[in-house]
């Protein structure tokens, strides 16, 4: 497995590296974040898990340099809008729904004090309601808007506590100011919706959604899915055109569902593309060690493409699949090549979930495999 190491965090510090993100910087520069978690990491006044962390890459991506930490600041997409960097996420685990601009390339970052200056909508204190969510997942820009999807988590009760919720705003808007933005209605998943002839669900719930415009012209949010027993899932859900709006669409069979995925659209290819924890070989159990490249035409049938990422350090699969996890991936449209970065648990990880690496992958002239 070739690739370059952003940040490795020795396993007796019990601190794991999560959330990771990756654009590029408006003056050509990489720029990934991530943040910290387990019981080593740095907590906030809350007691609560809250510190990011940014690197560049000057030389495309084959070596690393932390410029600053960012505190208060998790579960966050880094992404680049008319000439800044902006980290829109959480202000810590379940905590409120924060937005941050550098103006300088990620080596400095504003403070998200209050409405005006990218406070979007308050938390509870610790795991008081309301408990907000996300994910590192994308920024869509459509119709002259910038969407987003996060959720808000009722008493902190992973699976059915999860509402779904998209963010809007005017892309020539203040991005900071809180009442630019737009909210859709929070929305909990019904385990009505469940198929009938599924074996039972444990903590069904939906997660970690993906802003995604259809062929159609419809606004979708696509969300991972605990299905578990079942496996490959995805819940649809439509947005309304002026963002205020969140309904039920159905679920559909989705390559990695139960983890978190990206979803993005190639307009050369016509194609949506996702890097999951989607394996060649149909699995039995939930598994992270693999990654693939899937597609899909139309968002509601989805194929795996090609194998990206596997365990190549010779444990048993049973092993392997308790061991080495390359999962929560971001990734950009880089040219001809995607550029990944990969939350990994590699050679030395307590266990698949947690992550003692971020590291940096490339897939150069990714449309020959398609």
């Amino acid at each position: 497995m070739r690739y370059s190491e952003v940040k490795y965090q020795p396993e007796r510090a019990r601190t794991y590296l999560g959330s990771p993100s990756i654009t590029r910087a408006p003056d050509g520069a990489l720029v990934a974040t991530h943040d910290h978690f387990g019981a080593g990491s740095p907590r906030n006044h809350e007691g609560e898990e809250a510190l990011l962390s940014v690197y560049r890459s000057e030389d495309e991506g084959q070596t690393w340099v932390n410029v600053t930490h960012v505190m208060n600041q998790y579960w966050s997409s880094v992404f680049t809008h008319r000439g800044a960097l902006y980290l829109l996420g959480t202000s810590q685990q379940y905590g409120s729904i924060v937005i941050r601009r550098s103006d300088d390339g990620g080596f400095t970052w504003t403070r998200a004090g209050d409405r005006k200056s990218g406070l979007l909508d308050q938390g509870g204190f610790f795991h008081d309601n309301p408990n907000y969510h996300c994910a590192p997942v994308p920024v869509l820009s459509h119709a002259g808007r910038l969407w987003r999807a996060f959720e808000d988590c009722r008493d902190a009760r992973w699976g059915p506590g999860f509402q779904s919720l998209v963010l809007s705003v005017p892309e020539d808007a203040d991005l900071l100011d809180a009442d630019s933005w737009t909210m859709t209605n929070k929305l909990a998943f019904d385990p009505a919706w469940l198929p009938d002839d599924w074996k039972p669900v444990v903590n069904a719930g939906w997660l970690e959604g993906n802003m995604v415009l259809a062929p159609d012209g419809q606004l979708l949010n696509i969300l991972r899915l605990q299905s578990d027993p079942q496996l490959d899932k995805a819940a649809v859900v439509r947005i309304s055109a002026d963002g205020t709006k969140a309904e039920f669409e159905r679920i559909i069979d989705f390559p990695g569902g139960i983890t978190k995925f990206s979803i993005r659209h190639c307009q050369p290819c016509g194609l949506y593309l996702t890097l999951a924890n989607a394996s060649m070989d149909p699995a039995e159990v939930p598994q992270r060690n693999v990654l693939a490249l899937c597609a899909s035409h139309d968002l509601h049938t989805w194929r795996v493409v090609h194998e990206l990422l596997r365990d190549e350090s010779g444990l048993e699969w049973d092993m392997s699949r308790r061991l080495t996890g390359f999962q929560y991936v971001d990734w950009q449209f880089d040219g001809a090549d995607i550029l990944y970065l990969v939350r990994t648990a590699y050679r030395g990880a307590h266990n698949f979930h947690d992550s003692n690496r971020i590291t940096f992958h490339r897939l150069t002239d990714y449309a020959q495999l398609l």
